[in-house]
């Protein structure tokens, strides 16, 4: 295979790297003040990120945890879901979202997606409640938001909490809601390569219901309601100053790179429509933030190869479903249960998309990506 037109230096699938120069200064600060400070655990920095962080959701409360993971758990097991429970989910994305549901006991119920979107097939979760379904996880897969007003519209005639995974989708909106703002709680990751990830990990929990919020607080902090007096079991899941200090630091640049994301995306767009590519989708009244830039191509893993051979380090997410994965065997899903997410597994592949990643560089992948399509290094 010829790699005459290689591009050199490769072009990342994100650039942190780029990032952190452009806000060096900033970014040093901030650590340095936490270092100075020796506020380590539960210092002002965290507080401070955790009140603007509610603030721009519009909800009363935001805790943190350590983990985007520690999030899902402790918020599925904040509503009281145990065994004998059963909460319905996708089978397309990141597995923390099915051990959330797992880890209390509880059943994961996968139902399949919308070829376009990738998200939650409405259709398909009604027909999944039963007796025991207690809560709905949607994921905002792809920074592109889950069908909220009808599966809001499902769960309340249904008595069924709404638990939210917006890891991947910070700021998006649908019929101009936010969200994370919408179910009863709502999940989000701080892992680095996030739309706002910090140097390490993080995650956060919001939610509007102040017994909900208790509990959480309770939960991930030793289940203690005062120091010394535990209420409940609990845990040690907590997002440190460090952490919150970085975040705090980038939270007022997250609108402008949400922006850059969506011009990025709207070049690949522009570039692609003429290719055999299947592009994003946007769903009615979806505003995405492009964490991800997914299309589909004929024969993936050779054009991801060709691509990453070439200087684009493409990537694929997610390349297993999670109702086939040997842990949850016992459930007795089978191949062809989830057509549509298992059709989408083997074409899908994510291109570079980050907020400083220029147009000239968008022009690179997609000659390097029409190279293969055209064959022309057969």
């Amino acid at each position: 295979m010829s790699t005459s037109n290689k591009i050199d230096p490769p072009i990342p699938f994100v650039d942190i790297k780029g990032q952190y120069a452009n806000m060096e200064s900033e970014l040093n600060d901030a650590i340095l003040g936490v270092c100075r400070d020796a506020s380590f655990i539960r210092g002002a920095a965290l507080a401070e990120f955790e009140s603007r962080f509610a603030e721009i959701h519009g909800v009363g409360h935001a805790i943190s945890v350590a983990s985007g993971t520690d999030a899902l758990k402790l918020a599925v097991e904040t509503l009281g879901i145990g065994s004998g429970d059963e909460v319905i989910t996708v089978p397309n994305t990141w597995i923390s979202t099915s051990f959330a549901i797992s880890h209390t006991g509880a059943t994961p119920v996968f139902v399949d997606i919308d070829p376009d979107t990738y998200q939650m097939d409405v259709g398909a979760l009604e027909k999944a409640i039963t007796p025991k379904t207690k809560a709905i996880l949607p994921v905002h897969l792809y920074g592109h938001p889950a069908p909220m007003p009808e599966i809001v519209a499902l769960c309340k005639s249904r008595g069924l909490y709404i638990v939210e995974d917006v890891a991947q989708a910070v700021l998006a909106r649908i019929n101009g809601q936010m969200v994370g703002a919408i179910g009863d709680i709502a999940c989000y990751s701080f892992y680095p390569s996030k739309n706002l990830g910090c140097y390490g990990d993080g995650g956060m929990v919001i939610t509007d219901n102040d017994d909900l919020a208790a509990k959480m607080r309770m939960l991930c902090d030793y289940g203690q309601v005062e120091p010394h007096l535990h209420q409940m079991i609990g845990y040690n899941s907590r997002l440190d100053s460090l952490q919150a200090a970085v975040l705090l630091r980038k939270l007022p640049h997250l609108e402008a790179w949400t922006a850059a994301r969506r011009r990025v995306a709207g070049w690949y767009d522009e570039r692609l429509a003429d290719l055999a590519v299947k592009r994003p989708v946007t769903g009615p009244g979806a505003e995405p933030v492009y964490h991800l830039y997914v299309i589909q191509v004929d024969n993936r893993d050779a054009c991801v190869s060709y691509l990453r051979d070439h200087g684009v380090l493409a990537q694929i997410h997610y390349p297993s479903v999670i109702h086939l994965q040997p842990c949850y065997q016992d459930l007795g899903y089978h191949v062809g249960d989830m057509p549509v997410a298992e059709a989408a597994r083997d074409k899908i592949l994510s291109l570079p998309i980050y907020p400083e990643i220029t147009e000239a560089q968008v022009d690179q992948v997609t000659g390097i990506l029409r190279d293969y399509l055209s064959g022309a290094d057969a």
